[in-house]
């Protein structure tokens, strides 16, 4: 099924939802429609069993370009600058975003800046065409990062190599970006698609219930210490232990033949 609105494209194939950004004439940047459409959207996709993974990508030649000047400039002519939304509607998209259960791609086909380049670092896994480029595009604006970067980068890519890429807003190019960590693969520009479906068809084949409580693990195992780490993980196993998947999984294995897991 595809369903299209006035600034998403989203459709779900074989347990893979792909939403598309779809304001090629802004670069794709996020007003606060958009980030609202696209917060009711993953709140959608988390609750449908059809839904096993979610991947993200920009039409045009953009993935992302953070959020909407025009919509920004407006709020600042209104003196409403401080209060008219922005930055706590794109909170908690990116919350949003990064506590869903279901494993999250961001194909990142073109530029993705600022708030466009958090919307990619709230993602498990990102792939980039050889064209994309990533600026934070904070400083160059005289502001600090306000939608995720200044946590996500130093996990990502260390405390150094996020200040530099924040303090002197360098746009890196795909392959130094592959290099430093901010992103998992790169991909000739065509080939993008059929890299993210193949990455997106194997993990929406997987133990999706086991991947939702490794990523609870991971997303919550640096404020525990080893010790409460491991009693975490003691109780997920237990949980897929007793899911269909585990069963599943112990029966094939029995049986010598390929799983058909359903993240139950």
């Amino acid at each position: 099924m595809t369903t299209p609105s006035s600034s998403l494209l989203s459709k779900v194939e074989a347990g893979v939802a792909w939403i598309t950004l779809n304001r090629p004439e802004q670069r794709n940047a996020l007003d606060i429609p958009t980030l609202k459409q696209l917060h009711a959207l993953l709140d959608s996709h988390a609750d449908d069993p059809a839904v096993r993974v979610v991947v993200l990508t920009g039409s045009g030649r953009s993935f992302c370009a953070g959020a909407d000047l025009a919509e920004w400039a407006a709020a600042e002519a209104a003196g409403t600058l401080e209060s008219y939304g922005w930055t706590e509607t794109a909170h908690a998209l990116m919350l949003r975003l990064h506590s869903l259960d279901k494993p999250t791609i961001a194909a990142i086909n073109g530029t993705a800046v600022g708030g466009g380049m958090d919307l990619s670092l709230c993602c498990d896994l990102r792939i980039a065409a050889a064209s994309a480029r990533f600026k934070a595009g904070y400083t160059s604006m005289g502001y600090s990062p306000d939608a995720g970067a200044s946590w996500h980068l130093p996990r990502l890519i260390g405390s150094e190599q996020a200040k530099r890429l924040l303090f002197l807003d360098e746009l890196w190019g795909a392959d130094r970006a592959l290099a430093a960590g901010l992103v998992s693969e790169v991909c000739a520009d065509e080939q993008l698609p059929a890299v993210a479906a193949e990455l997106a068809g194997r993990l929406a084949n997987g133990p999706t219930f086991a991947y939702a409580q490794t990523k609870r693990l991971i997303r919550d195992g640096a404020r525990r210490t080893l010790a409460e780490q491991l009693e975490a993980e003691r109780h997920a196993g237990l949980l897929c232990g007793r899911s269909q998947d585990g069963a599943e999984a112990l029966q094939a294995s029995v049986e010598r033949r390929t799983p058909r897991f359903t993240g139950q």
